[in-house]
């Protein structure tokens, strides 16, 4: 079953920026603005139990701030060792200026 999840205002996410979304009856959430795209996954790094948004953001790369991972926050690819399992992807859906997922 899919859930339309409210995450936030666009405004509260600038380009190159991430925000940590935790919303009732959601997993643990990322909102990634790239470039004025946004783009949702999960906020839990699949190598280790770690918080993404905890680590670093550049271009549309995630590091894992625990042992250096990377994904590729567009499609959730695991991109650099020690990470190898993807990240879980959302649909981003925008109603006038708010986001929300489809979770």
């Amino acid at each position: 079953m899919v859930t339309k999840v409210k995450l936030c205002n666009e405004a509260d996410v600038a380009p190159g920026q991430m925000l940590r979304v935790d919303a009732p009856g959601a997993p643990p959430l990322a909102v990634f603005n790239v470039a004025g795209a946004f783009f949702v996954t999960s906020n839990v790094c699949t190598h280790n139990i770690a918080m993404l948004t905890d680590g670093y953001f550049e271009g549309d790369i995630v590091e894992c701030p625990l042992h250096g991972g990377c994904f590729n926050v567009k499609s959730g690819e695991a991109t650099a060792f020690p990470c190898e399992k993807p990240l879980q992807t959302y649909p981003v859906v925008v109603e006038g200026d708010e986001l929300y997922a489809e979770v």
